[in-house]
C-alpha cells in the first residue's frame, strides 16, 4: 500500500487497545510522515539495502504512528494494523527489529535510541559507507537518562555528520536546560533548529538543512498532551 497523509488517521484508528498511547503517536506522526515521505530513502521492497538511511525510532514505547507509516509506505500489510498489541501480533507495544519489516531496532526502553544511533553511524563510517544518513527519533523526557548526554557529546566531538535526532519536545522531562533543548545540543557542537511538530513545510526544511561537519538536531515543538 502506498497511501497519503490523509489516509493516517485511518490507519492509527485501526489500532485499538487500551495501551494505545495515543498521545504519544500523534505527537511523532507529523515528523515521522515528512521523514519517510520526503527526506528518508529507504525501499519496502529493499529493507536490508546497504545503501540505505537508517531510521531508529527511540521512542518506541508509543510507535502506532510509526507502524501506522511504515503501512502507508508498503513495508507492511495494511492489516497487521488490525491486530495491534495481540498475542500473535507482529505489532508489539514496542516495536521489534526481528518481526517487523524496516525496523532497525527493537526500542522502547528510554534512553537507547540515540547511543545505538551513534554506534550506527560509526558503524557505518568504518564500512567506508559515508552517504546513509541515521535518524533517530527520541522524546524530550528520554534526556532524563544520562546515555543521551555521553552519546550527543560524544557525536559532536568526533564530527558524525551523517547522524541526525529529532526530538518531539512536549515539555514532560524532568529536567531541562536554560534556552531550551537546542542549546544542549549546539554547546556540544551539533548543528540545531526548532520548529512547530505539526508544521510539515517547517520539519522539512529543518530535516533538509546543510550541517557540515556536524551532527544535526531538529526539535519539533508538540502540545504537551504526553
Amino acid at each position: 500500500m502506498i497511501a497519503t497523509y490523509e489516509d493516517l488517521p485511518g490507519l492509527l484508528g485501526r489500532m485499538t487497545g487500551a495501551e494505545k498511547h495515543g498521545p504519544a503517536a500523534t505527537s511523532t506522526l507529523d515528523a515521522l510522515w515528512v521523514l519517510y515521505e520526503r527526506v528518508l530513502r529507504v525501499d519496502p521492497e529493499r529493507p536490508e539495502d546497504p545503501a540505505r538511511d537508517r531510521f531508529l525510532l527511540s521512542k518506541g514505547h508509543g510507535p502506532m504512528a510509526y507502524y501506522a507509516v511504515l503501512a502507508a509506505k508498503g513495508f507492511l500489510p495494511v492489516e497487521w494494523l488490525d491486530g495491534f498489541g495481540g498475542y500473535h501480533s507482529p505489532l508489539g507495544h514496542h516495536p521489534d527489529r526481528l518481526l517487523v519489516p524496516g525496523v532497525e531496532i527493537a526500542s522502547g526502553s528510554l534512553g537507547h535510541g540515540l547511543p545505538l544511533a551513534v554506534g550506527t553511524a560509526l558503524g557505518l563510517r568504518a564500512q567506508g559507507l559515508t552517504d546513509p544518513a541515521v535518524w533517530t527519533l527520541i522524546g524530550d523526557a528520554e534526556f532524563d537518562e544520562g546515555s543521551n548526554h555521553e552519546a550527543l557529546a560524544y557525536a559532536g566531538a568526533v564530527g558524525l555528520d551523517r547522524l541526525h535526532a529529532i526530538v518531539i519536545d512536549n515539555t514532560s522531562a524532568t529536567h531541562g536546560w536554560q534556552g531550551g533543548i537546542a542549546s544542549r545540543f549546539e554547546a556540544a557542537g551539533w548543528s540545531a533548529v526548532t520548529v512547530a511538530g505539526h508544521d510539515h513545510a517547517a520539519l522539512y526544511q529543518a530535516f533538509t538543512t546543510e550541517h557540515p561537519g556536524r551532527p544535526h538536531a531538529v526539535i519539533a515543538r508538540v502540545e504537551p498532551k504526553n
